[in-house]
C-alpha cells in the first residue's frame, strides 16, 4: 500500500502503519522456511540467528546491551513482567508507587499484587495537565518501597512524564545502596507510547547506575508488526517469570519465539532510529501545533486535554463542550480519518476515562474525548479538511444548554 492509503488515518497511539522495512523482514523470516530458535539443526541455527541479530539491533537503539532485552507478545505482557515479576523476585518490601494515569496493564498488575500477594499501592497526585511532580512522587516512597512504576507518557493525554528526574531522586535519596541487591527501590517506566516519537533510550533515562531499572516497549507504536514488544530489564535485577516452560530468553519468558515478529520489530525500530527519531519528532509537534491552534480558533468549546508543552510530539486530545463526540468520531470516519475517543484497550466501554476523571474533568465532558495521533506530519490541505469537518460536525452535533436538558 502507499503512504496515500494512510493519509487519514490519525490512530498511531493505538497502532502505527507498517513500515516496509518491517514487512520485509518479516517476508524474509517466511521464506527462508520453518525454524524454532530453540532448535539444535540448521533450520533452528538461522532462526537463532534472526533473533540475536534483532536483539542486538534493538539494543543498539534503545542504549542497552543484549542480554538486557527479553522478548514479550507485546506491551501488556512486558508491563506485566516488570511490575509482577520484578515485584515478587525483590527482596524488599511489598509496597509500590504509581499513578492513576498509568495503563491499564499496570494498573490491573498493581490490583493483582494487591489482591493475591498482600502489595500496598501508592498513587502518586497529578495536576489537571497530568504532569506528576518528582517531591509528589518521592513523598510515597516508604524504605519497603519495591517498585515505582511511572509511564513515560500517558496514551489518551499525550503527557510526559519527569522520570529521569525521579530516577535522579530515587538515587539520590537512596545513594550507596545499590539496586539490585534490595536498598533502592526499582523504578520501571511504560514507554510504549513514548518510545516511538520522542529520542528515548535507557541511557537518557539515567542507567546505568541510576535511573530507570526496567522499561516497556511494543513493537507495532513503531510500525513494526502487532503481537511482539519487549521489557529491558538492566543486568542484576532479578525477575520471576510469569511463563514457565522451555526457559527460552535466559528464563525470563518461556515460549516460542516469535521470530518473523521479532525481525520486523527489529527493522521497525531500525527504519526509525536511521530516520531521526529527534527530527521526526519536530516535524509531528509542528503538524500537531498547527492542528491544535486550528481547533481551538474554530471549534467552539474545544478544550486541549494533557500538558500543553510537555506532551508526546504527534498528539492532540480534546474534549469538546456540550458535543456528542460519537457523533464526531463517526463524521471523521465517514470522511476517510481515523481517530479515537482515547485508549483502544478500553475501547467499546461507554464509561468516561478515568484519566480524564483523574485529572479533573468532569464525567459528561470527558464521554466527548476525541484523541488525534499522527503517524506522520500532515499536509495542510489535509490539516484543512480534518479540521473542516470537525467544525461541521460539532455545528451539526451541539446538544441542548445543561438548563434546556433538565
Amino acid at each position: 500500500m502507499s503512504d496515500e492509503t494512510f493519509s487519514g488515518y490519525l490512530d498511531a497511539s493505538a497502532t502505527a502503519p507498517l513500515r516496509p522495512e518491517a514487512r520485509t523482514a518479516m517476508l524474509a523470516v517466511w521464506d527462508a522456511g520453518p525454524g524454532n530458535a530453540s532448535s539444535v539443526h540448521s533450520f533452528g541455527h538461522r532462526a537463532r540467528s534472526v533473533v540475536d541479530e534483532s536483539r542486538a539491533a534493538l539494543a543498539a537503539a534503545l542504549g542497552v546491551r543484549p542480554g538486557e532485552i527479553v522478548f514479550t507478545s507485546g506491551g501488556t505482557e512486558a508491563n506485566n513482567l516488570a511490575l509482577i515479576g520484578a515485584a515478587l523476585a525483590s527482596p524488599r518490601g511489598r509496597h509500590i508507587v504509581t499513578t492513576p494515569l498509568e495503563h491499564l496493564s499496570v494498573l490491573e498488575s498493581c490490583r493483582f499484587l494487591e489482591r493475591v500477594h498482600g502489595f500496598e499501592v501508592a498513587f502518586a497526585p497529578v495536576n489537571d495537565r497530568g504532569r506528576v511532580t518528582v517531591g509528589g512522587v518521592m513523598s510515597l516512597v516508604r524504605p519497603d518501597t519495591t517498585l515505582v512504576s511511572i509511564g513515560l507518557a500517558n496514551a489518551e493525554i499525550g503527557t510526559v512524564q519527569p522520570v529521569a528526574e525521579i530516577g535522579a531522586a530515587l538515587d539520590e535519596r537512596f545513594a550507596g545502596s545499590g539496586t539490585a541487591g534490595g536498598g533502592r527501590p526499582l523504578l520501571h517506566t511504560d514507554a510504549v507510547q513514548a518510545a516511538a516519537s520522542l529520542p528515548v533510550s535507557l541511557g537518557a533515562l539515567g542507567w546505568p547506575g541510576a535511573g530507570v531499572d526496567l522499561m516497556s516497549v511494543a513493537s507495532h507504536k513503531f510500525g513494526g508488526p502487532q503481537g511482539v514488544g519487549a521489557l529491558v530489564v538492566c543486568a542484576g535485577i532479578p525477575i520471576e517469570p510469569l511463563l514457565h516452560g522451555g526457559g527460552q530468553e535466559r528464563g525470563a519468558r518461556s515460549g516460542t519465539e516469535n521470530v518473523a515478529g521479532i525481525a520486523g520489530f527489529a527493522a521497525a525500530v531500525t527504519a526509525l532510529h536511521r530516520e531521526g527519531v529527534g527530527t521526526r519528532a519536530v516535524a509531528l509537534a509542528a503538524s500537531r501545533d498547527a492542528l491544535v491552534v486550528r481547533v481551538a480558533d474554530r471549534v467552539p468549546g474545544a478544550r486541549l486535554t494533557g500538558d500543553p508543552s510537555e506532551r508526546l510530539p504527534g498528539h492532540a486530545s480534546f474534549v469538546i463542550d456540550s458535543v456528542s463526540g460519537e457523533s464526531v468520531l463517526v463524521a471523521l470516519d465517514a470522511s476517510g480519518f481515523a481517530v479515537s475517543s482515547g485508549s483502544a484497550c478500553a475501547a467499546g466501554s461507554d464509561e468516561p476515562s478515568p484519566v480524564l476523571l483523574a485529572v479533573g474533568v468532569p464525567p459528561e465532558l470527558a464521554r466527548t474525548a476525541i484523541r488525534f495521533s499522527l503517524p506522520a506530519p500532515l499536509p495542510v490541505t489535509l490539516l484543512d479538511r480534518l479540521v473542516e469537518v470537525v467544525v461541521r460536525e460539532v455545528g451539526a452535533s451541539v446538544l441542548p444548554a445543561r438548563s434546556e436538558r433538565e
